[in-house]
C-alpha cells in the first residue's frame, strides 16, 4: 500500500500500481450540495472505476460519502429537502468540514486514515462533532476491503432527530447513510442480498446484513462487484437498504430508512461498515463469499 497526501485536500491510496481510491477530505463543493468528504474515484485492483462523481441527475452524489438528508432541520445530503409532500430548496444545506488529521499510515497490505470533522448548519451553527476512520486492506489478487467507521456526537444544544424522506412522508425513499453511486454502465445491473438477487426496486427496503451490486464496464466490457456489509454492532442492525438498478446504480445501508433515531445532546452514535471492491462477477455463491470475507476482515472481533 502507498498513500499520497495532497495537504489540506485529499489522500490517494494505491496498491500494485493502481490508485484504489482518492479520499477528498476538504472538497471544493457548492453549499447547495452540502459539502462533505467523499471517496472518488474508486477502482478495483484491475483498474476499473466503480464510482461516479457529480452526475447531472443528482450532482450531490459523489462516489461514496456519509450523507444524511434529515438531521434535525438540517440537510447534510445535498440539494432540496423533502417537506410537506414534496422537495423544496431551503437554506438548510449543512457542511461536514475537516478539522484535524489524526492518523495516516501504510503497511504491507493496509492503509489507515483518520480525522476529526465539524458538522455545521448553513448559517454556521455547530450540529455534530465527528471522528472518522477509513482503513483499506488487501484481501487477494482480485479484492480489497474499505472499512468506514464514524462516531458522531450531538453538539447542537438540543436532541437531533435523524431520519429520511420516508420518515417525512415519501414512501420507499429511505436513503441516508453510507451511500455509493455506481458508474453509468452499471445501470440495469444485478443487486444481491443474502436471500437472492433482484433488479430495479425489487429489494429496496429489505432488511439484510449485506447487499451487493454486480455490474459491467463500458470500454473494457469487464465486470466488477461491490459488497457493502453492516457491522452487527451498528444501531438498527440489520438495516433496511436503499438500492436501485433502474435510472442509476446505488447501494445504501439506511439505518434511518423508516424510523427516526433520536440523538440527545452530547450523546454519541457509532457506525461501522465494510465495502468490498472486487474485480469480476463471482456469481451468486462467490458474492456470498465476498461478503463473508469483508465481514471477517473488517470486523474480526465480532462474534457471529
Amino acid at each position: 500500500m502507498k498513500a499520497t497526501h495532497v495537504v489540506d485536500e485529499s489522500i490517494t491510496v494505491a496498491a500494485g500500481g493502481v490508485d484504489l481510491f482518492t479520499y477528498v477530505y476538504r472538497p471544493d463543493t457548492p453549499v447547495l450540495e452540502s459539502p462533505k468528504p467523499y471517496l472518488h474515484p474508486i477502482r478495483t485492483l484491475a483498474g476499473d472505476e466503480v464510482s461516479l462523481f457529480r452526475p447531472h441527475d443528482h450532482v450531490w452524489h459523489k462516489g461514496i460519502a456519509w450523507s444524511l438528508p434529515h438531521v434535525g432541520e438540517h440537510n447534510f445530503w445535498g440539494g432540496p429537502t423533502f417537506v410537506d409532500g414534496g422537495y423544496a430548496q431551503r437554506d438548510n444545506n449543512g457542511s461536514a468540514t475537516h478539522r484535524e488529521l489524526t492518523a495516516l499510515s501504510t503497511s504491507d497490505g493496509q492503509a489507515r486514515i483518520a480525522h476529526r470533522l465539524d458538522w455545521a448548519s448553513q448559517a454556521g451553527a455547530p450540529v455534530v462533532a465527528e471522528e472518522r476512520a477509513l482503513t483499506a486492506i488487501l484481501v487477494d489478487d482480485a479484492s480489497w476491503v474499505l472499512t468506514f467507521q464514524t462516531a458522531m456526537t450531538n453538539v447542537s444544544g438540543a436532541t437531533l432527530h435523524i431520519g429520511s424522506p420516508t420518515t417525512k412522508g415519501r414512501p420507499n425513499a429511505g436513503y441516508g447513510g453510507l451511500f455509493w453511486r455506481g458508474p453509468r454502465s452499471f445501470t440495469g445491473g444485478t443487486v444481491q442480498a443474502p436471500t437472492g438477487t433482484g433488479s430495479g426496486n425489487d429489494l429496496r427496503g429489505l432488511r439484510a446484513e449485506w447487499f451487493a451490486f454486480r455490474g459491467r464496464h463500458d470500454e473494457t466490457g469487464r465486470r466488477s462487484t461491490i459488497v457493502m456489509v453492516d457491522d452487527p454492532t451498528n444501531p438498527r442492525h440489520p438495516p433496511q437498504w436503499f438500492t436501485r438498478t433502474e435510472e442509476f446504480a446505488c447501494l445504501c445501508p439506511a439505518p434511518f430508512f423508516s424510523e427516526e433515531l433520536a440523538l440527545p445532546e452530547r450523546d454519541t452514535i457509532r457506525f461501522r461498515y465494510a465495502v468490498v471492491v472486487s474485480a469480476g462477477d463471482h456469481g451468486d455463491d462467490g458474492t456470498v463469499r465476498l461478503a463473508e470475507a469483508g465481514r471477517s476482515v473488517a470486523f474480526p472481533e465480532v462474534s457471529l
